[in-house]
């Protein structure tokens, strides 16, 4: 996936006893997970808690939309968590309920704790999200490091880069960018093409503001705000509340033409992990971009019907859903399915503990 829903087409010629099919697919392509380890196990208790102490079902107001769920979700975080980037120690232990707590009690935070709160919400409502940071690393100028999540949209087929410190993302043709789609869009032309939004009603932005240490706030535009996605690192374990307090992780560094070429500093140095085993690099944007949820199937036929496998990566996967006559029922990964009309339609999706589904993919078989 490069920032595109990629749709799958395959033509097959079946023949069922005096009949002879044509099996149409609709389905985003899928990229196997082979760069990260692990998932958060949101069967946890922790994750439950999380929500129900939070009373986070309550901001929802009946949306359906995942989409706008997940704005909403980002929105309430910032809005009960203040920024304070100088307030060194900070309590809370780096859990996500300790740090809403201490929030509550008046205490602010900085980017790294809004990822550690959205990334444990967003997983215990069974949105795939994981933990990166990223920096413009322009040595004796702007080297400083930001924290933030990538979240996995179904409805796009595809990750997005979610900032809930600033309550914001990027968007291009009204389609929410990943963190690689950022940086492309800043190094081609400093981000000209893409739109910064705000809020859960994505409002178009032209700057944002932020306090610095004397406490003055300063205006910073669309450009600075993607200059930050210029190098990027994501955890390498996906773990990060189940594991907590003992979470560790490697990182995962994306290595292209210009990381290759171009060195990223970070407080004057170049980034810690250079030269050691804490950094793996990926050299293949696929596995950076890989596909949760989504859904491969191999369709054989016999007399009268098609047998279908089903397989996918699907974190905290609960089961398989077909729907043949306009509402969703369980199903096994391997069934057997009957092709008597003309035109026989099925869509199978992967649907995790939190009930939230996968992409479909859509089986049409046409007699010929």
């Amino acid at each position: 996936m490069k920032g595109t829903i990629i749709i799958a087409f395959i033509f097959l010629l079946v023949s069922c006893r005096q009949r002879t099919y044509e099996l149409r697919t609709d389905f985003p392509f899928p990229e196997q997970n082979t760069a990260f380890e692990g998932y958060e196990d949101i069967s946890l208790p922790r994750f439950d808690s999380l929500r129900i102490k939070n009373h986070l079902d309550t901001i929802f107001h009946g949306e359906t939309d995942e989409f706008k769920r997940i704005l909403l979700l980002r929105n309430w975080i910032r809005q009960k968590i203040p920024i304070d980037d100088y307030g060194d120690p900070y309590p809370g232990n780096d859990h996500p309920q300790g740090i809403i707590d201490a929030a509550a009690a008046g205490r602010g935070f900085h980017c790294g704790h809004y990822m550690i709160v959205q990334n444990g919400i967003m997983n215990a409502y069974g949105y795939v999200t994981r933990c990166l940071g990223s920096g413009p690393g322009i040595k004796g100028e702007a080297d400083g490091h930001h924290g933030m999540n990538e979240i996995w949209l179904n409805k796009y087929h595809k990750w997005f880069l979610s900032d809930a410190k600033f309550n914001h993302h990027f968007e291009k043709n009204d389609v929410p960018l990943s963190a690689l789609e950022i940086r492309d869009e800043y190094l081609k032309n400093k981000a000209a093409d893409v739109v910064l939004v705000k809020g859960p009603d994505r409002v178009p932005i032209q700057v944002d503001s932020l306090k610095n240490q004397k406490g003055v706030y300063i205006q910073r535009n669309k450009e600075w705000f993607a200059r930050w996605y210029t190098w990027l690192e994501w955890d390498k374990t996906s773990t990060r509340f189940s594991a907590w307090p003992r979470f560790d992780t490697k990182l995962n560094m994306y290595k292209d033409d210009y990381f290759a070429k171009n060195t990223w500093y970070w407080d004057g140095k170049p980034h810690w992990a250079y030269n050691t085993d804490d950094v793996t690099y990926q050299d293949k944007r696929e596995a950076i971009e890989w596909t949760p949820n989504v859904i491969n199937a191999v369709v054989t036929t016999g007399d009268g019907h098609a047998s279908i496998r089903l397989s996918s990566f699907t974190p905290n996967l609960k089961e398989y859903q077909v729907n043949s006559n306009g509402n969703w029922a369980r199903c096994d990964s391997v069934l057997t399915v009957p092709l008597k009309r003309d035109t026989e339609e099925f869509s199978f999706r992967a649907v995790n503990l939190a009930d939230v589904g996968g992409p479909e993919y859509k089986m049409t078989f046409v007699s010929k």
